[in-house]
């Protein structure tokens, strides 16, 4: 049976937490790993947001090093020791999401993060019960990337496509959500620049954090 009342699916990086301290920190442990001095200043920003194996293959072009499952051996070690706890919530993001469960919405995750590390994240905040479920990569690499992951999840859950909404900070999310006929909305204050966001096709883009319940119920009413 599929549940009529609205999914809200939310990325987590640049969405929800600001993580990219703790990104940083276990990037550079996984380059030294490998026995490789970070350059410096190390800019991850812009990678923030598509699966770790990813965002390894990219930081390790410069050395001329193809060792990505190391490197993602590596990162993996040491933010499950240390980075995922220097993630910081955004501001009012606690209080739109007890909106949006007020309101009647259902409260998903889809990260491309291992499951593991976001449902730890999550309840490292008290935010893991506010979720109705919580959607990450998982080691098999079936649902690493965006478009499969929302697809799972909508069939996991059985929800409606129409009744759904996806944010996210980045063009990875909205070209996952459109993947699966999902609205999206692409958010300001993470990694991702206006431009890339309404390149990839967002739906509507908000600035600020307290927009984030009101526009989740209005975009189904656009």
């Amino acid at each position: 049976m599929t549940e009529n009342r609205p999914g809200i699916l939310l990325d987590l990086d640049g969405t929800l937490i600001d993580s990219q301290p703790g990104i940083l920190a276990s990037c550079k442990a996984a380059l030294r790993s490998l026995g490789h001095e970070p350059i410096e200043p190390l800019d991850i920003g812009s990678v923030i947001g598509p699966p770790i194996e990813d965002v390894m293959r990219y930081l390790l072009l410069p050395y001329g090093d193809t060792r990505v499952t190391e490197a993602v051996e590596g990162y993996r070690r040491d933010y499950w020791e240390r980075g995922l706890k220097l993630s910081e919530l955004y501001p009012a993001i606690r209080a739109q999401l007890s909106y949006i469960r007020q309101r009647g919405g259902r409260l998903f995750l889809a990260t491309s993060k291992r499951t593991v590390f976001a449902k730890q994240i999550l309840a490292n905040h008290g935010l893991a019960d506010e979720f109705d479920g919580i959607y990450g990569s998982e080691p098999d690499g079936l649902i690493d990337h965006k478009p499969e992951l929302i697809r799972y999840l909508l069939q996991h859950e059985g929800l409606s496509s129409d009744r759904c909404v996806m944010i996210g900070d980045r063009r990875f999310d909205i070209a996952g959500a459109h993947a699966n006929n999902i609205r999206a909305v692409g958010v300001l204050w993470g990694y991702g620049s206006r431009q890339e966001l309404e390149a990839a096709g967002a739906d509507r883009v908000i600035e600020q954090t307290s927009e984030l319940a009101d526009c989740a119920f209005t975009i189904f009413n656009a």
